[in-house]
């Protein structure tokens, strides 16, 4: 210790670095360890730098307490260019249904902490700080904090959040997976019968693409050209190569191309579209104009030329300048038919058919610069934390708080990031993280986060929690996280008969809780629990943020 002591005098900046560097290496080796095949994973770093400061060992205070806002601000923004693409489409057809519920789950924890804490006397910022550590919210744990800092509270409470939410945190962990184990049992769920109803579940309407060679025999398509063929816009089907009756090569299709009676075209849709557009056409043909000679061939492109985002796929015109058809794109997981008004975002993969030399011309047009999707954008990044830091500022009177609600560095940047990763670009930036960039910088934001937290609250956590006011958190935490969960579990599957993997999903993502989502997955030997999280973790991620604020502040 004495040589610490000397190196804090010595070189302040080199005994900061060697603090964090103990803190993160003990809470990273202390999160892996399992105990009942639970472990708490980055949380470790809280709980280390907690004993380092109770140790003694505590960084300057200014240094901590940006890397703690700087660390959240981090987090929060990679967490939002990681979930805004889906966050839209969570929010349609059965996503509402989920986001209601969660909904409730938030609103319901929330009471739950405001009357346990009114009965045992609890000041209202160790009741936000219990709310955050019962819900493993990390991030509503930083809004707590900055709500009472920014309200000029005294330090001892703008500290309180951090310590009832350590004393929450490692049971609610346990209360979530024993909450899904509790809702499995008492609706005697057979997972596996389950899990295969919801894969059925998640199919209905959603056919895969094929193709269909039809032969020409409808008279009245004589002349006619391809885009004018009646119902070809209402069946989505994408005529992708053509064969004149005269036995000529295949050449590709365009909307431009003339039918004639006894030609062969080769189809691409679902299969319920293909026969539908089969009744116009003529007949299916036993040839397959995927084999036949010609010079026609097909490529898949990548669109990285940002002058050309945000277009439609009949804006590019590669039928018109390079006689290119679109027949599929891909998003991710994700592919479509390439229909005229489908918006095009950065990194979609294009499915060209055409000849060689219109390809080349095509790919060169649309970039195909794969290395690009792997480039971190920053300074997109920091204009959007930018505008995140300042919508985050921004503040929301509401009656009766003696200060308005800002979303803060916690709410500002996620909500921006989700915006600007739906609309792919911010002005002639493009806004795409690369998922392993996304990753890394989330782990490191939430370590810089939670090791700063432990240090600067470590110092009076073992005093405070070991009393009899920390049993009672500890007690009133439990609470917390399982009434709330069992409530809207019950709701939820005996009212609306959620699927047990849509209901695992939904409680999971309503708790912002990863290792319940581990959990639930390892139970269901899939990963269908995972789509039921993602739809409702955006929405629960913004209302525990406010509500922290809320009752730090109420």
């Amino acid at each position: 210790m004495s040589f610490l002591k000397q190196l804090h005098l010595d070189s302040p900046v080199a005994y900061d670095l060697l603090v964090f560097s103990i803190v993160v290496l003990g809470g990273i080796g202390l999160g892996n360890i399992r105990v009942a095949g639970v472990k708490l994973g980055t949380a470790g770093v809280l709980f280390v730098g907690l004993a380092a400061a109770h140790l003694g060992l505590r960084p300057e205070t200014e240094v901590a307490h940006f890397l703690k806002e700087f660390g959240l601000v981090l987090f929060v923004f990679a967490l939002g260019m990681q979930m805004g693409p889906g966050f839209f489409a969570s929010l349609r057809r059965r996503g509402r249904i989920l986001n209601a519920y969660a909904f409730m789950l938030v609103a319901l924890g929330a009471a739950v902490a405001l009357v346990g804490g009114w009965i045992f006397g609890m000041p209202l910022p160790a009741v936000a700080g219990l709310f955050a550590g019962a819900t493993t919210n990390t991030p509503a744990l930083g809004a707590a904090q900055q709500a009472l800092a920014s309200a000029h509270a005294a330090s001892e409470l703008v500290t309180l959040p951090a310590l009832s939410y350590a004393a929450a945190y490692p049971l609610a962990i346990v209360g979530i997976i024993l909450s899904l184990i509790l809702l499995r049992v008492f609706f005697k769920v057979d997972v596996s019968k389950e899990a295969e109803m919801f894969r059925q579940e998640q199919g209905e309407g959603v056919e895969p693409l094929q193709r269909m060679n039809l032969r020409v025999e409808n008279l009245n398509l004589e002349g006619v050209r391809i885009g004018s063929v009646p119902g070809i816009q209402e069946t989505s089907v994408v005529v992708a190569r053509h064969r004149h009756a005269a036995g000529s090569e295949v050449t590709a299709a365009t909307s431009e191309t003339k039918l004639h009676v006894g030609d062969l075209i080769m189809a691409v849709g679902t299969q319920a579209h293909l026969d539908q557009f089969r009744l116009v056409i003529g007949r299916v043909s036993s040839e397959n104009l995927m084999k036949a000679p010609g010079r026609v061939t097909y490529r898949r492109v990548v669109l990285t030329n940002k002058h050309l985002l945000g277009k439609t796929v009949r804006e590019l015109g590669l039928d018109h300048f390079h006689n290119i058809t679109v027949t599929r794109v891909s998003r991710g997981d994700l592919i479509f038919t390439a229909l005229p008004d489908l918006r095009l975002q950065f990194g979609d993969m294009l499915q060209l058919v055409g000849d060689e030399e219109s390809l080349n011309a095509a790919t060169q047009r649309l970039g195909n610069a794969v290395q690009m999707l792997q480039e971190t954008k920053f300074a997109a990044i920091f204009a959007g934390i930018l505008l995140g830091v300042l919508l985050g500022l921004y503040p929301i009177r509401i009656e009766g708080l003696p200060v308005p609600v800002r979303l803060g560095l916690a709410g500002g940047p996620l909500i921006m990031a989700i915006l600007l990763s739906h609309l792919g670009r911010l002005g002639p930036m493009i806004m795409h993280m690369p998922i392993n960039a996304n990753r890394a910088l989330r782990e490191l934001g939430i370590i810089l986060f939670l090791a700063n937290v432990g240090l600067l609250s470590g110092e009076k956590f073992i005093s405070t929690v070991f009393s009899n006011q920390g049993l009672q958190w500890v007690l009133l935490g439990i609470v917390v996280t399982m009434l709330p969960l069992l409530v809207v579990g019950f709701v939820a599957r005996r009212f609306h008969g959620l699927n047990f993997m849509t209901l695992c999903g939904l409680l999971s993502g309503g708790m912002t809780d990863p290792p319940a989502l581990a959990f639930a997955t390892t139970m269901a030997r899939c990963d269908s629990p995972a789509v039921g999280y993602a739809a409702v973790y955006p929405l629960t991620m913004l209302l525990r943020i406010v509500a922290a604020q809320v009752i730090a502040q109420l």
